[in-house]
Formats: C-alpha cells, sequence, structure tokens
C-alpha cells in the first residue's frame, strides 16, 4: 500500500516538481476562521491536503473537509477561492531521499467557507488518520509565526486575497495587517476562544 501511495504522489507532481493541493479557510458568521493544533505538535494551521488523479480542486477541498474537520458540504458555503496556484518550497531536508531532485513542493488553491451549520458537526476524528488534536475560532489575520515558516508567504497571500470577500478590513486600507497589499481572490461560480477537544481526548499544551 505504501509503495502504491508513492506512486500516485510521484504521478501527481508536475513537470516543475509541484504535487497540486488544496487548502481550506473555514470561517464563522463572525469572520473567525478554524484553527487547528497538528496532532501531538505545537503548530496550527488550516485544513489541507493532496489532490487525488481525477479530482477537481472542489472535489478534492470537500474531501478533505470531510476527513479533516468530518463536515460535509451541506454544513459549508464556498465563499471563493484564490484565482491561482500559490506556491510553497519544502526544504531538501523535509523531502523523502528518493524523491529529492523531482519534489520540490505544493502548489495550492485556497477556498474560503462558510460554516452554516453547528461548531458541534465538527469532529476530529472524521477519519481513522486525524490531522489534528484541538481547534478553536481564531480572527481571521491569524499570528503567521505560529505556521512553520516555509509555508508563512503561502498563508500570507492567501489570505489576504480571500479578505476580499469577508468584511475583515484592516485598519489602512487595502492593507493586510501583513504589510501587503490585498489583492482579490475568484468568486464561486453559480477575550480568545477557547481550544475546542474532542470527548474523551486530553489536548496537549499549546
Amino acid at each position: 500500500m505504501g509503495q502504491l501511495y508513492e506512486l500516485v504522489v510521484a504521478d501527481m507532481i508536475d513537470r516543475d516538481g509541484y504535487r497540486p493541493n488544496v487548502a481550506i479557510v473555514l470561517c464563522n458568521t463572525k469572520n473567525q476562521v478554524f484553527w487547528g493544533k497538528r496532532i501531538k505538535e505545537h503548530a496550527w494551521q488550516f485544513p489541507q491536503g493532496g489532490i487525488k488523479p481525477g479530482e477537481t480542486p472542489e472535489q478534492a477541498m470537500y474531501r478533505e473537509l470531510k476527513e479533516e474537520t468530518g463536515l460535509e458540504a451541506h454544513h459549508v458555503q464556498i465563499l471563493g477561492r484564490t484565482r491561482d496556484w500559490l506556491h510553497y518550497h519544502v526544504p531538501t531536508h523535509w523531502v523523502k531521499r528518493e524523491w529529492r531532485g523531482t519534489y520540490k513542493g505544493q502548489k495550492q488553491i485556497w477556498f474560503l467557507l462558510r460554516l452554516v451549520g453547528r461548531d458541534c458537526d465538527v469532529s476530529l476524528r472524521a477519519s481513522g488518520h486525524p490531522e489534528f488534536d484541538a481547534w478553536r475560532w481564531h480572527e481571521y489575520w491569524v499570528p503567521l509565526d505560529t505556521v512553520i515558516d516555509f509555508k508563512r508567504d503561502v498563508y500570507r497571500q492567501a489570505l489576504e486575497q480571500l479578505a476580499g470577500f469577508l468584511d475583515v478590513r484592516p485598519s489602512l486600507s487595502g492593507i493586510s495587517p501583513y504589510g501587503r497589499r490585498r489583492k482579490q481572490g475568484q468568486r464561486p461560480r453559480p477575550p480568545r476562544p477557547q481550544v475546542v477537544v474532542p470527548p474523551g481526548t486530553d489536548p496537549l499544551p499549546s
């Protein structure tokens, strides 16, 4: 199974060395975003995952949403997405030896979703291989210093593009808190919040 998985992943790497991927910014009615704590790590991130052969980015997004948060399509509404692929480079020491020289990193389409279900619809144990062991609602402009360093620029780009679909205007018109002018994404077609931990699990210190 492991060898088959690696063959599928290798087949999905484009000629420039990037694997197609989707990332999800899920927001509530207060425009706070789902912020997940990676299992057994002190790192926080948005849901994301690879696009499988034959999938569209939207199909991959719904699959990853289900696998990582337990939410179904009827629990969310698509508000927008990034217009083009956003790329990040993975440092060589993070890449398996047999992929070095072929694999450079990920290229992502980011989706902005509105939760129309309830917080209790979220289940971090929806799959047999959970990505997160806790989550919370966070203000839209998440702190980039809590994101792994090689993903920070993509997070900045994505949040700046997607901000145009929400009322999350920074103090200076058109300028994000990250110090860059915001760009528009693509519109869809026709006190600190408490950490939420799945029942029966012990939260790790954050």
